[in-house]
């Protein structure tokens, strides 16, 4: 597949493209000009020799084989006027003898069949010593319409005064034609230049940011035909700001979250060097502030991978009750440990989004609940479609969450009694939006007390 050249100036394209076929379509009428005022040229002036041919015929005559008349040279004046070279004329008797006139002039050799009345045999071109001519022959019958009485007469002018005027022709209009283009030329360059300026005002604009502005342009004065432009420079603006704070806050959460951990470690790893702890002690809390520090760090992976996923179109579906079996049986040694009764009751659901993102959500929600779930209570998963949608449900029989607590899906912020980093809720909340979907808690009350937590997730249809 052939690569197209890159364009280097779309103000040379746009007058390449305006200029060249107006100056191609000169061209070819200044040769068709010029073809045409050489036709004219050719009958005006061959009318001409005819006409002069004839009235010399009218003055002349053969007696006795000899020429009998004069020739009036006044009609070939006509053609001398103006010009430096002289008319050329020929008389001949049938047989090709010549009479009169010059005789470097060629004989016309076009048959013997003669009218009884004078007639024009043919206008050609022949050349007169290395110079083109025109030709025009005319017969002339004698008085006694013998044909040892015949006589041809010919008349030749130069071709290069016809192309003469033909040239004359050509260079006066291919001169204002040339004017023309130049003016249409000027003008297309002012226009191209006026209309090409909102596209300098906008690379100004660009130039002149600060490198950390991604703020949205604003171009109000700008041609409607660049309107979808600015917008589009919008929209990667916008994905672009995205994409910053994607990695700001990733880097952020990061230091933030893991600097606590290293800095337990470091401590931890002193206290055992200096005999402080016991090593067996010191060793089993370094591998819990590591087990915190790994916790940490996955769900900061998988938190920044959420957000790299968002906006990226998928027609992938998946089962929301193949996914939550899945991370009930992934996650039920947790539950048997606390000795929890888990339920499920669910039936098949799809929803648009990929499986991997749902049971990532469903997963970090289900092991909330384990957390905030006492022994031997009961906790579950429920798929329920009400009003038209989806809603998945994970319920706890845990204390609940405070009203000043449901900020628990920013970052960091887990509730009263988390032990883990404070991310799990904030990738749901995550995963949810990048599904279309919203996440709510709710506590369920019963006589105005508190009996557990609703983790739903309600998908539209």
């Amino acid at each position: 597949m052939s690569k197209l050249a890159p364009l280097r100036s779309l103000r040379g394209y746009l007058l390449a493209g305006i200029i060249l076929p107006i100056a191609l379509f000169i061209a070819i009428d200044a040769l068709h000009l010029y073809r045409s005022a050489l036709d004219s040229a050719n009958t005006a002036y061959d009318r001409m020799l005819v006409t002069t041919a004839y009235s010399i015929g009218d003055r002349i005559s053969i007696e006795g084989g000899q020429l009998r008349g004069d020739i009036s040279y006044a009609a070939l004046e006509v053609y001398e006027a103006g010009y430096s070279t002289r008319m050329i004329y020929k008389i001949s008797d049938y047989r090709g003898r010549h009479l009169a006139g010059d005789p470097d002039l060629p004989a016309y050799r076009g048959g013997d069949k003669w009218l009884t009345v004078p007639a024009l045999l043919k206008v050609y071109e022949g050349t007169y010593g290395s110079a083109p001519v025109r030709i025009a022959v005319v017969a002339q019958p004698g008085a006694s319409h013998r044909l040892e009485d015949n006589v041809i007469i010919q008349i030749a002018e130069p071709l290069v005064f016809r192309q003469d005027v033909a040239r004359d022709i050509l260079w006066g209009t291919v001169l204002r034609q040339a004017m023309l283009l130049f003016i249409v030329a000027a003008v297309t360059y002012v226009v191209v230049t006026r209309a090409l300026r909102p596209l300098d005002s906008l690379r100004a604009q660009l130039l002149a940011r600060q490198e950390d502005d991604l703020s949205p342009l604003s171009t109000p004065t700008a041609a409607r035909e660049l309107q979808p432009v600015v917008a589009a420079l919008n929209d990667l603006m916008s994905r672009l700001h995205r994409m910053v704070d994607m990695q700001q806050r990733f880097v952020a959460n990061a230091s933030h979250q893991l600097r606590t951990p290293l800095a337990v470690l470091k401590m931890q790893l002193q206290s055992g060097v200096r005999g402080d702890i016991a090593p067996d002690l010191a060793l089993l809390e370094m591998r819990a502030t590591v087990d915190r520090a790994t916790n940490v760090a996955n769900q900061l992976l998988s938190l920044a991978r959420v957000e790299q996923m968002r906006g990226k179109g998928t027609s992938e579906q998946c089962d929301l009750l193949a996914v939550a079996r899945e991370v009930a049986i992934d996650l039920s040694p947790l539950i048997s440990d606390k000795n929890l009764e888990f339920e499920l009751e669910a039936s098949s659901a799809w929803v648009h989004g990929r499986a991997w993102m749902a049971s990532e959500m469903v997963s970090n929600l289900l092991h909330n609940a384990i957390r905030h779930t006492p022994s031997e209570s009961r906790l579950g998963i429920r798929i329920a479609a009400p009003d038209g949608a989806i809603e998945l449900c994970v319920w706890d029989t845990g204390p609940g969450v405070a009203d000043q607590e449901m900020r628990v899906f920013e970052p960091f912020a887990g509730s009263h009694s988390s032990k883990g980093g404070g991310l799990g809720l904030a990738i749901c909340a995550e995963i949810a939006d990048a599904m279309g979907a919203r996440l709510s808690l709710r506590n369920r009350e019963k006589d105005g007390k508190v009996e557990g937590l609703d983790a739903c997730v309600r998908f539209s249809l």
